[in-house]
Protein backbone atom coordinates (compact mmCIF):
# COMPACT_ATOMS: atom_id res chain seq x y z
CA UNK A 1 0.00 0.00 0.00
CA UNK A 2 1.66 3.31 -0.72
CA UNK A 3 1.77 6.53 1.17
CA UNK A 4 -1.01 7.93 -0.37
CA UNK A 5 -3.03 5.25 0.07
CA UNK A 6 -2.48 5.05 3.70
CA UNK A 7 -2.82 8.80 4.27
CA UNK A 8 -6.32 8.39 2.52
CA UNK A 9 -7.06 5.05 4.61
CA UNK A 10 -6.07 7.09 7.75
CA UNK A 11 -8.24 9.69 6.75
CA UNK A 12 -11.18 7.47 5.97
CA UNK A 13 -10.82 5.69 9.47
CA UNK A 14 -10.50 9.77 11.14
CA UNK A 15 -13.38 10.05 8.84
CA UNK A 16 -15.63 7.44 10.41
CA UNK A 17 -14.41 7.83 13.75
CA UNK A 18 -15.58 11.82 13.35
CA UNK A 19 -18.89 10.48 11.84
CA UNK A 20 -19.34 8.24 14.41
CA UNK A 21 -19.24 10.74 17.44
CA UNK A 22 -21.07 13.07 15.71
CA UNK A 23 -23.80 11.07 15.20
CA UNK A 24 -23.90 9.38 18.94
CA UNK A 25 -23.60 12.91 20.12
CA UNK A 26 -25.79 15.36 17.64
CA UNK A 27 -30.04 15.32 18.13
CA UNK A 28 -30.97 17.15 15.35
CA UNK A 29 -31.21 15.24 11.93
CA UNK A 30 -30.06 18.43 9.75
CA UNK A 31 -27.10 19.61 12.43
CA UNK A 32 -25.53 16.01 12.61
CA UNK A 33 -25.89 15.73 8.32
CA UNK A 34 -24.03 19.47 8.16
CA UNK A 35 -21.13 18.49 10.20
CA UNK A 36 -20.75 14.54 8.42
CA UNK A 37 -21.12 16.58 5.09
CA UNK A 38 -17.69 18.95 6.14
CA UNK A 39 -16.30 16.26 7.63
CA UNK A 40 -16.21 14.21 4.66
CA UNK A 41 -15.48 17.05 2.27
CA UNK A 42 -12.21 18.11 4.63
CA UNK A 43 -11.29 14.35 5.22
CA UNK A 44 -11.34 13.70 1.08
CA UNK A 45 -10.67 16.72 0.00
CA UNK A 46 -13.81 16.85 -2.08
CA UNK A 47 -15.53 19.49 -4.11
CA UNK A 48 -18.87 18.55 -3.21
CA UNK A 49 -20.85 16.38 -0.50
CA UNK A 50 -24.63 16.84 -0.85
CA UNK A 51 -27.20 15.02 1.24
CA UNK A 52 -30.82 14.56 -0.96
CA UNK A 53 -33.82 13.61 1.03
CA UNK A 54 -36.87 11.37 -0.86
CA UNK A 55 -39.99 13.54 -0.73
CA UNK A 56 -43.31 12.60 -2.54
CA UNK A 57 -42.44 15.61 -5.31
CA UNK A 58 -39.04 13.55 -6.02
CA UNK A 59 -35.52 14.07 -4.74
CA UNK A 60 -34.67 17.34 -2.70
CA UNK A 61 -31.68 18.99 -1.47
CA UNK A 62 -31.18 19.18 2.53
CA UNK A 63 -27.53 19.87 3.42
CA UNK A 64 -24.67 20.36 1.52
CA UNK A 65 -21.05 20.82 1.82
CA UNK A 66 -18.61 22.24 -0.91
CA UNK A 67 -19.13 23.28 -4.21
CA UNK A 68 -22.64 23.12 -5.60
CA UNK A 69 -22.75 20.93 -8.74
CA UNK A 70 -25.24 18.01 -8.72
CA UNK A 71 -28.47 18.20 -9.66
CA UNK A 72 -31.38 16.43 -9.07
CA UNK A 73 -31.99 15.04 -12.78
CA UNK A 74 -28.49 13.95 -12.61
CA UNK A 75 -29.12 12.20 -9.30
CA UNK A 76 -32.02 10.81 -10.27
CA UNK A 77 -30.46 9.63 -13.53
CA UNK A 78 -28.00 7.84 -11.99
CA UNK A 79 -30.22 6.10 -9.55
CA UNK A 80 -32.19 4.95 -12.11
CA UNK A 81 -29.86 3.57 -14.37
CA UNK A 82 -30.30 5.22 -17.07
CA UNK A 83 -27.41 7.47 -16.97
CA UNK A 84 -23.87 6.31 -15.47
CA UNK A 85 -21.50 8.75 -13.15
CA UNK A 86 -18.37 9.70 -14.38
CA UNK A 87 -15.40 9.02 -12.32
CA UNK A 88 -15.38 12.69 -10.39
CA UNK A 89 -19.29 11.59 -8.86
CA UNK A 90 -20.19 8.72 -6.83
CA UNK A 91 -23.55 8.49 -5.95
CA UNK A 92 -25.07 5.95 -2.93
CA UNK A 93 -28.75 5.75 -2.60
CA UNK A 94 -29.88 5.91 1.25
CA UNK A 95 -32.56 3.38 2.49
CA UNK A 96 -33.81 1.17 5.22
CA UNK A 97 -35.29 -1.77 4.29
CA UNK A 98 -37.49 -1.33 1.12
CA UNK A 99 -38.06 2.14 1.76
CA UNK A 100 -36.19 5.05 -0.11
CA UNK A 101 -34.46 7.83 2.03
CA UNK A 102 -32.69 9.63 -0.02
CA UNK A 103 -29.19 9.78 -1.81
CA UNK A 104 -25.63 10.94 -0.90
CA UNK A 105 -23.37 12.46 -3.32
CA UNK A 106 -19.78 12.75 -3.69
CA UNK A 107 -17.80 14.49 -6.16
CA UNK A 108 -13.88 15.01 -6.56
CA UNK A 109 -12.58 17.23 -9.34
CA UNK A 110 -10.04 14.72 -11.27
CA UNK A 111 -11.66 11.82 -10.18
CA UNK A 112 -12.93 9.70 -7.06
CA UNK A 113 -9.85 7.21 -5.16
CA UNK A 114 -10.75 4.11 -4.47
CA UNK A 115 -9.79 4.68 -0.49
CA UNK A 116 -12.87 7.43 -0.93
CA UNK A 117 -15.12 5.20 -2.79
CA UNK A 118 -14.74 2.98 0.86
CA UNK A 119 -15.27 5.75 3.04
CA UNK A 120 -18.09 7.63 1.36
CA UNK A 121 -19.77 4.08 1.49
CA UNK A 122 -19.04 4.07 4.70
CA UNK A 123 -20.63 7.65 6.03
CA UNK A 124 -23.73 6.19 3.96
CA UNK A 125 -24.40 3.14 5.87
CA UNK A 126 -23.54 5.13 8.58
CA UNK A 127 -26.47 7.73 7.45
CA UNK A 128 -29.04 5.73 6.72
CA UNK A 129 -30.22 4.02 9.36
CA UNK A 130 -30.08 8.03 11.29
CA UNK A 131 -32.24 8.99 8.72
CA UNK A 132 -34.12 5.97 9.18
CA UNK A 133 -34.49 6.14 13.03
CA UNK A 134 -35.34 10.12 11.97
CA UNK A 135 -38.02 9.61 9.33
CA UNK A 136 -39.93 7.11 11.71
CA UNK A 137 -39.49 9.51 14.86
CA UNK A 138 -41.09 12.35 12.53
CA UNK A 139 -43.92 9.52 11.37
CA UNK A 140 -44.74 8.50 14.87
CA UNK A 141 -44.56 11.99 16.04
CA UNK A 142 -46.94 13.04 13.47
CA UNK A 143 -49.22 10.22 14.56
CA UNK A 144 -49.14 11.47 17.80
CA UNK A 145 -49.89 14.94 17.18
CA UNK A 146 -52.80 13.48 14.93
CA UNK A 147 -54.03 11.60 17.27
CA UNK A 148 -53.53 13.80 20.17
CA UNK A 149 -55.57 16.20 17.92
CA UNK A 150 -58.23 13.87 17.00
CA UNK A 151 -58.88 13.13 20.75
CA UNK A 152 -58.98 17.08 21.96
CA UNK A 153 -61.01 17.76 18.68
CA UNK A 154 -63.56 15.11 20.05
CA UNK A 155 -63.16 15.94 23.55
CA UNK A 156 -64.34 19.53 22.39
CA UNK A 157 -66.56 18.22 20.32
CA UNK A 158 -68.63 16.16 23.19
CA UNK A 159 -67.85 19.69 25.89
CA UNK A 160 -70.39 21.42 22.66
CA UNK A 161 -72.55 18.78 22.56
CA UNK A 162 -73.23 18.26 26.02
CA UNK A 163 -73.14 22.44 26.56
CA UNK A 164 -75.70 22.57 24.02
CA UNK A 165 -78.14 20.45 25.50
CA UNK A 166 -81.39 22.49 26.97
CA UNK A 167 -80.57 21.18 29.89
CA UNK A 168 -78.93 21.38 33.43
CA UNK A 169 -76.44 18.27 33.67
CA UNK A 170 -73.51 17.42 35.90
CA UNK A 171 -71.45 14.65 37.23
CA UNK A 172 -70.04 13.56 40.51
CA UNK A 173 -67.96 10.36 41.21
CA UNK A 174 -68.25 8.04 44.46
CA UNK A 175 -66.96 10.72 46.84
CA UNK A 176 -69.43 13.16 45.78
CA UNK A 177 -66.96 15.48 43.80
CA UNK A 178 -68.17 17.11 40.67
CA UNK A 179 -66.26 15.85 37.25
CA UNK A 180 -68.07 17.39 35.04
CA UNK A 181 -70.78 20.71 34.67
CA UNK A 182 -72.08 22.02 32.02
CA UNK A 183 -72.77 25.71 30.71
CA UNK A 184 -76.68 25.16 31.42
CA UNK A 185 -75.38 24.58 35.14
CA UNK A 186 -73.80 28.11 34.85
CA UNK A 187 -76.74 30.23 33.92
CA UNK A 188 -79.99 31.47 36.95
CA UNK A 189 -79.64 32.98 39.78
CA UNK A 190 -78.20 29.22 41.34
CA UNK A 191 -75.65 29.44 38.76
CA UNK A 192 -72.42 28.20 39.27
CA UNK A 193 -69.18 28.77 36.94
CA UNK A 194 -67.80 25.31 35.64
CA UNK A 195 -64.19 26.40 36.90
CA UNK A 196 -65.77 26.84 40.41
CA UNK A 197 -67.63 23.58 40.73
CA UNK A 198 -64.69 21.16 38.98
CA UNK A 199 -63.57 19.08 42.07
CA UNK A 200 -65.74 20.37 44.34
CA UNK A 201 -68.13 18.39 46.43
CA UNK A 202 -71.64 18.38 45.34
CA UNK A 203 -72.75 19.82 48.86
CA UNK A 204 -70.79 22.55 48.66
CA UNK A 205 -72.09 23.51 45.43
CA UNK A 206 -75.65 22.95 45.86
CA UNK A 207 -75.47 24.39 49.66
CA UNK A 208 -78.88 25.60 49.26
CA UNK A 209 -80.26 21.60 48.67
CA UNK A 210 -80.14 19.45 52.50
CA UNK A 211 -77.19 17.39 52.39
CA UNK A 212 -78.65 14.39 53.93
CA UNK A 213 -81.44 14.20 51.14
CA UNK A 214 -78.62 14.56 48.05
CA UNK A 215 -76.61 12.18 49.52
CA UNK A 216 -79.68 9.87 50.07
CA UNK A 217 -80.81 10.47 46.62
CA UNK A 218 -77.31 9.71 45.22
CA UNK A 219 -76.52 6.80 47.33
CA UNK A 220 -79.74 5.53 46.03
CA UNK A 221 -78.45 5.64 42.52
CA UNK A 222 -74.63 3.94 43.46
CA UNK A 223 -76.49 1.27 45.36
CA UNK A 224 -79.46 0.41 42.92
CA UNK A 225 -78.19 1.07 39.59
CA UNK A 226 -81.44 2.34 38.52
CA UNK A 227 -82.25 5.53 36.78
CA UNK A 228 -83.94 7.73 39.21
CA UNK A 229 -86.52 10.71 38.18
CA UNK A 230 -88.67 12.65 40.07
CA UNK A 231 -90.13 16.25 39.47
CA UNK A 232 -89.93 19.46 41.88
CA UNK A 233 -91.05 22.92 41.69
CA UNK A 234 -89.49 25.79 42.53
CA UNK A 235 -89.59 29.90 42.88
CA UNK A 236 -85.53 30.55 42.97
CA UNK A 237 -86.30 32.51 39.75
CA UNK A 238 -88.98 34.22 41.36
CA UNK A 239 -91.97 32.81 39.58
CA UNK A 240 -92.81 29.03 40.02
CA UNK A 241 -91.15 26.86 37.46
CA UNK A 242 -91.13 22.48 37.56
CA UNK A 243 -88.31 20.60 37.03
CA UNK A 244 -87.62 17.41 35.94
CA UNK A 245 -84.53 15.77 37.85
CA UNK A 246 -83.23 12.32 36.41
CA UNK A 247 -80.54 10.62 38.25
CA UNK A 248 -78.91 7.87 36.00
CA UNK A 249 -76.11 5.52 37.07
CA UNK A 250 -72.70 5.67 34.58
CA UNK A 251 -70.33 3.06 34.56
CA UNK A 252 -67.07 3.35 33.37
CA UNK A 253 -66.23 -0.68 33.33
CA UNK A 254 -69.11 -2.46 31.83
CA UNK A 255 -70.46 -5.09 34.92
CA UNK A 256 -69.16 -3.34 37.98
CA UNK A 257 -71.32 -0.78 40.20
CA UNK A 258 -71.86 2.55 38.80
CA UNK A 259 -68.42 4.66 39.22
CA UNK A 260 -70.05 8.09 38.56
CA UNK A 261 -73.62 9.47 38.37
CA UNK A 262 -74.79 11.70 35.77
CA UNK A 263 -77.86 14.34 36.86
CA UNK A 264 -79.86 15.88 34.17
CA UNK A 265 -82.03 18.91 35.27
CA UNK A 266 -85.15 19.68 32.73
CA UNK A 267 -87.47 22.66 32.88
CA UNK A 268 -90.85 21.16 32.03
CA UNK A 269 -92.74 24.08 33.02
CA UNK A 270 -94.12 24.72 29.48
CA UNK A 271 -94.74 20.60 28.88
CA UNK A 272 -96.88 20.65 32.21
CA UNK A 273 -99.06 23.65 31.38
CA UNK A 274 -99.16 21.34 27.99
CA UNK A 275 -100.20 18.29 30.36
CA UNK A 276 -102.56 19.92 31.88
CA UNK A 277 -104.72 22.04 28.79
CA UNK A 278 -104.69 18.21 27.58
CA UNK A 279 -105.98 17.14 30.74
CA UNK A 280 -108.88 19.89 30.26
CA UNK A 281 -109.60 19.09 27.20
CA UNK A 282 -110.11 15.60 28.19
CA UNK A 283 -112.15 16.27 31.00
CA UNK A 284 -113.72 19.11 28.64
CA UNK A 285 -114.72 16.11 26.11
CA UNK A 286 -115.89 13.82 29.18
CA UNK A 287 -118.18 16.76 30.48
CA UNK A 288 -119.54 16.80 26.26
CA UNK A 289 -120.60 13.51 26.58
CA UNK A 290 -122.05 13.43 30.17
CA UNK A 291 -123.58 16.48 29.01
CA UNK A 292 -125.11 15.24 25.51
CA UNK A 293 -126.18 12.42 27.52
CA UNK A 294 -128.37 14.59 29.73
CA UNK A 295 -129.69 17.17 28.22
CA UNK A 296 -133.10 15.42 26.78
CA UNK A 297 -133.29 13.90 30.05
CA UNK A 298 -133.43 17.51 31.63
CA UNK A 299 -135.03 19.27 29.11
CA UNK A 300 -138.01 17.77 29.29
CA UNK A 301 -138.68 18.17 33.11
CA UNK A 302 -138.03 21.56 32.69
CA UNK A 303 -140.59 22.32 29.99
CA UNK A 304 -142.93 20.20 32.25
CA UNK A 305 -142.21 22.51 35.53
CA UNK A 306 -142.46 25.96 32.75
CA UNK A 307 -145.86 24.43 31.49
CA UNK A 308 -147.14 23.98 35.31
CA UNK A 309 -145.97 27.45 36.37
CA UNK A 310 -147.39 28.93 33.24
CA UNK A 311 -150.83 27.02 33.89
CA UNK A 312 -150.97 27.94 37.68
CA UNK A 313 -150.06 31.88 36.65
CA UNK A 314 -153.29 31.58 34.48
CA UNK A 315 -155.20 29.71 37.11
CA UNK A 316 -154.01 33.09 39.56
CA UNK A 317 -155.49 35.25 36.58
CA UNK A 318 -158.31 33.62 36.39
CA UNK A 319 -159.31 33.76 40.61
CA UNK A 320 -158.52 37.15 40.42
CA UNK A 321 -160.46 37.84 37.76
CA UNK A 322 -163.40 36.09 39.67
CA UNK A 323 -162.96 38.35 42.49
CA UNK A 324 -160.71 35.99 44.81
CA UNK A 325 -158.27 37.68 46.89
CA UNK A 326 -154.96 35.84 45.84
CA UNK A 327 -152.07 35.66 47.91
CA UNK A 328 -149.07 37.75 47.31
CA UNK A 329 -146.68 35.27 48.27
CA UNK A 330 -148.64 32.50 45.21
CA UNK A 331 -147.40 35.31 42.71
CA UNK A 332 -143.93 35.70 44.00
CA UNK A 333 -143.36 31.87 44.39
CA UNK A 334 -144.86 31.19 41.32
CA UNK A 335 -142.01 34.02 39.90
CA UNK A 336 -139.29 32.45 41.59
CA UNK A 337 -140.48 29.13 40.10
CA UNK A 338 -140.17 30.81 36.74
CA UNK A 339 -137.06 32.47 37.22
CA UNK A 340 -135.51 29.65 38.00
CA UNK A 341 -136.82 27.51 35.35
CA UNK A 342 -135.72 30.25 33.00
CA UNK A 343 -132.14 29.95 34.76
CA UNK A 344 -131.73 26.26 34.19
CA UNK A 345 -132.83 26.62 30.76
CA UNK A 346 -129.72 29.01 29.94
CA UNK A 347 -127.11 26.31 31.95
CA UNK A 348 -129.02 23.77 29.80
CA UNK A 349 -128.39 26.08 26.52
CA UNK A 350 -124.99 27.11 27.41
CA UNK A 351 -124.32 23.44 28.10
CA UNK A 352 -125.55 22.37 24.69
CA UNK A 353 -123.55 25.02 22.85
CA UNK A 354 -120.78 23.43 25.00
CA UNK A 355 -121.17 19.80 24.18
CA UNK A 356 -122.56 20.08 20.85
CA UNK A 357 -121.33 22.88 19.32
CA UNK A 358 -122.75 23.29 15.80
CA UNK A 359 -120.03 23.11 12.86
CA UNK A 360 -120.34 27.02 11.26
CA UNK A 361 -118.99 28.03 7.78
CA UNK A 362 -115.85 29.40 8.12
CA UNK A 363 -114.42 32.21 5.76
CA UNK A 364 -111.35 34.49 5.83
CA UNK A 365 -112.06 37.18 8.49
CA UNK A 366 -110.66 40.45 9.75
CA UNK A 367 -110.45 40.11 13.13
CA UNK A 368 -110.04 43.97 13.89
CA UNK A 369 -113.49 44.33 11.86
CA UNK A 370 -114.97 41.51 14.23
CA UNK A 371 -113.68 43.52 17.83
CA UNK A 372 -115.30 46.87 16.25
CA UNK A 373 -118.37 45.03 15.54
CA UNK A 374 -118.44 43.59 18.86
CA UNK A 375 -118.03 46.82 20.88
CA UNK A 376 -120.49 48.79 18.92
CA UNK A 377 -123.00 45.69 20.11
CA UNK A 378 -121.88 46.17 23.93
CA UNK A 379 -121.32 50.10 23.98
CA UNK A 380 -125.51 50.46 24.94
CA UNK A 381 -125.26 48.11 27.33
CA UNK A 382 -125.93 49.37 31.30
CA UNK A 383 -122.83 47.91 32.58
CA UNK A 384 -120.27 48.98 30.05
CA UNK A 385 -121.98 52.95 29.82
CA UNK A 386 -119.77 53.54 33.54
CA UNK A 387 -116.52 52.20 31.95
CA UNK A 388 -114.08 53.46 29.02
CA UNK A 389 -113.28 51.19 26.58
CA UNK A 390 -110.39 51.96 24.02
CA UNK A 391 -108.86 50.01 20.97
CA UNK A 392 -105.54 49.70 20.14
CA UNK A 393 -105.92 48.06 16.36
CA UNK A 394 -102.67 47.31 14.24
CA UNK A 395 -103.60 47.95 10.49
CA UNK A 396 -103.53 45.27 8.09
CA UNK A 397 -103.40 42.39 10.50
CA UNK A 398 -103.53 38.84 8.11
CA UNK A 399 -106.62 37.28 7.68
CA UNK A 400 -108.19 34.56 9.83
CA UNK A 401 -110.08 31.82 8.79
CA UNK A 402 -112.83 31.53 11.13
CA UNK A 403 -116.83 31.59 11.45
CA UNK A 404 -117.50 35.45 12.55
CA UNK A 405 -120.18 34.46 14.65
CA UNK A 406 -118.24 32.51 17.14
CA UNK A 407 -115.54 34.82 16.74
CA UNK A 408 -118.40 37.46 17.88
CA UNK A 409 -119.19 34.94 20.39
CA UNK A 410 -116.05 34.77 22.12
CA UNK A 411 -115.29 38.30 22.32
CA UNK A 412 -118.68 39.21 23.81
CA UNK A 413 -118.08 37.03 26.45
CA UNK A 414 -114.48 38.01 27.45
CA UNK A 415 -115.47 41.46 27.41
CA UNK A 416 -118.93 40.76 29.53
CA UNK A 417 -116.36 39.43 31.98
CA UNK A 418 -114.00 42.07 31.88
CA UNK A 419 -116.55 44.32 32.85
CA UNK A 420 -117.67 42.26 35.94
CA UNK A 421 -114.66 42.23 37.08
CA UNK A 422 -114.68 45.96 37.29
CA UNK A 423 -117.84 46.65 40.05
CA UNK A 424 -116.72 50.40 39.66
CA UNK A 425 -115.40 52.99 37.00
CA UNK A 426 -112.45 51.89 34.74
CA UNK A 427 -111.14 50.99 31.73
CA UNK A 428 -111.11 47.90 29.49
CA UNK A 429 -108.82 47.49 26.74
CA UNK A 430 -109.35 45.93 23.24
CA UNK A 431 -105.63 45.45 21.34
CA UNK A 432 -104.94 43.41 17.99
CA UNK A 433 -101.67 42.90 16.69
CA UNK A 434 -98.94 40.51 14.69
CA UNK A 435 -98.62 36.95 16.56
CA UNK A 436 -95.11 35.22 16.17
CA UNK A 437 -95.63 33.06 14.02
CA UNK A 438 -98.07 32.05 11.03
CA UNK A 439 -99.69 29.44 13.36
CA UNK A 440 -100.35 31.76 15.93
CA UNK A 441 -100.73 35.06 13.50
CA UNK A 442 -103.10 37.62 14.98
CA UNK A 443 -103.09 37.86 18.59
CA UNK A 444 -106.67 39.75 20.49
CA UNK A 445 -106.06 40.56 24.05
CA UNK A 446 -108.72 41.81 26.33
CA UNK A 447 -107.67 43.78 29.35
CA UNK A 448 -109.23 45.28 32.32
CA UNK A 449 -108.32 46.74 35.47
CA UNK A 450 -110.36 44.07 37.94
CA UNK A 451 -109.70 42.43 41.01
CA UNK A 452 -107.84 39.86 38.92
CA UNK A 453 -107.74 36.22 39.39
CA UNK A 454 -105.99 34.18 42.34
CA UNK A 455 -102.82 32.12 41.21
CA UNK A 456 -104.88 29.07 42.78
CA UNK A 457 -107.87 29.71 40.68
CA UNK A 458 -105.67 30.12 36.86
CA UNK A 459 -105.40 26.74 36.27
CA UNK A 460 -109.01 25.90 36.60
CA UNK A 461 -110.58 29.01 34.61
CA UNK A 462 -111.24 27.40 31.63
CA UNK A 463 -113.11 24.17 33.29
CA UNK A 464 -116.58 23.93 32.99
CA UNK A 465 -118.58 25.05 36.31
CA UNK A 466 -115.74 27.11 37.29
CA UNK A 467 -116.23 30.22 38.69
CA UNK A 468 -114.59 33.21 40.46
CA UNK A 469 -118.04 35.15 40.24
CA UNK A 470 -120.38 35.22 43.69
CA UNK A 471 -123.57 32.83 43.75
CA UNK A 472 -126.18 33.35 40.84
CA UNK A 473 -123.62 35.40 38.79
CA UNK A 474 -122.39 33.28 36.37
CA UNK A 475 -122.77 29.25 35.34
CA UNK A 476 -118.99 29.13 34.71
CA UNK A 477 -119.38 28.19 31.32
CA UNK A 478 -118.97 31.04 29.48
CA UNK A 479 -114.95 30.90 29.71
CA UNK A 480 -115.24 26.92 28.76
CA UNK A 481 -116.90 27.71 25.62
CA UNK A 482 -114.14 30.78 24.49
CA UNK A 483 -111.70 28.26 24.90
CA UNK A 484 -113.67 25.12 23.15
CA UNK A 485 -113.98 27.42 20.08
CA UNK A 486 -110.44 28.95 20.24
CA UNK A 487 -109.64 25.65 20.44
CA UNK A 488 -111.15 24.25 17.44
CA UNK A 489 -110.24 27.11 15.29
CA UNK A 490 -106.89 25.92 15.36
CA UNK A 491 -105.73 28.59 17.82
CA UNK A 492 -105.22 29.16 21.88
CA UNK A 493 -106.78 31.07 24.75
CA UNK A 494 -104.72 31.86 27.92
CA UNK A 495 -105.06 34.50 31.25
CA UNK A 496 -102.59 36.39 32.38
CA UNK A 497 -103.77 37.87 36.08
CA UNK A 498 -102.70 38.63 39.62
CA UNK A 499 -105.03 39.88 42.49
CA UNK A 500 -105.41 43.70 42.61
CA UNK A 501 -103.40 44.17 39.05
CA UNK A 502 -106.46 43.39 36.40
CA UNK A 503 -106.46 40.23 33.97
CA UNK A 504 -105.18 39.92 30.48
CA UNK A 505 -107.27 37.08 28.04
CA UNK A 506 -105.06 36.74 25.04
CA UNK A 507 -106.36 34.77 21.88
CA UNK A 508 -104.13 33.49 19.29
CA UNK A 509 -105.55 32.68 15.96
CA UNK A 510 -103.38 31.11 12.85
CA UNK A 511 -103.61 32.69 9.54
CA UNK A 512 -105.96 31.36 7.28
CA UNK A 513 -107.33 31.97 3.36
CA UNK A 514 -109.96 29.59 1.75
CA UNK A 515 -108.75 26.71 -0.52
CA UNK A 516 -110.74 28.20 -3.89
Amino acid sequence: MSATQIDVAASSLSLLADVAARLNSETEIVRKATGVLECTVRSLGATECSLWLETPRGLVSAVRAGKLGATVEGITAILDGTAAADASVAVRRLSMGTRHLGALVLRIEGGIPAEAIIAFGAVANMLSPVLGWAESTRILQADIERHTRSIEEERRFIHQVVDSLPVSLYVIDRDYRIKAWNRNREGGSQGVQREAALGKTIFEILHRAPAEKLRREFDEVFRSGRIQQFTIETRATGEPRTYRITKIPMQVVEGELASHVITIGEDVTDFAATQERFAQSEKLAAMGQLAAGVMHEVNNPLATISSCADSLSARLDDLEGSGVDVPAASRETLGIIQSEVNRCKNIVGSLLDFARPVPREKAPIDMNASVEQTLSLLKHQKQFKRLSLQTFLEPNLPPVLACAEQMLQVLIALLQNAADAMEHEGTITVRTRRGPSSHEAVLVEVIDEGAGIARTDLPHIFEPFYTTKGPGRGTGLGLSICYSIVTGHGGRIEVDSAVGAGSTFRMLLPEGTTNE
